[in-house]
């Protein structure tokens, strides 16, 4: 499955987005893309999600960026799993362009979840 990731650029996703999903079984059973692992490539991300299976989106913190690049996934028909750390509240608006909300504990939790998600979108 080809997946993409999306957060927040403000959002520490280096250690608690890419390196949980390299270190895991996510990134050998998958095509993942991670945005912004190398920092100095500007991406279009608009073309990039219109091709993908899956966008995985961190949403512990708002971001308009992000916001866009979902819209993009919505209006693609891309299917959309939004992720988020215990207790943050998010984005209602969410709510108008997927059902797939995992609220996750720890960085284990989160790659558990992911696995199960895919396991019965496949």
């Amino acid at each position: 499955m080809k997946i993409y990731i999306s957060h927040s650029s403000k959002y520490d996703y280096t250690s608690k987005i890419y390196n949980p999903i390299k270190n895991s079984n996510l990134i050998q059973s998958n095509t993942i893309f991670l945005p912004h692992e190398d920092k100095d490539k500007i991406v279009n991300t608009k073309d990039i999600i219109s091709n993908y299976d899956l966008v995985i989106a961190e949403v512990s913190l708002p971001a308009t960026g992000q916001g866009i690049e979902l819209g993009w996934a919505d209006y693609a028909k891309t299917p959309i799993l939004c992720i988020y750390e215990k207790g943050r509240k998010i984005s209602s608006s969410l709510k108008f362009i997927t059902n797939n909300f995992i609220e996750y504990e720890d960085i284990n939790d989160m790659v558990n979840k992911i696995n199960n998600f895919i396991k019965v979108m496949k």
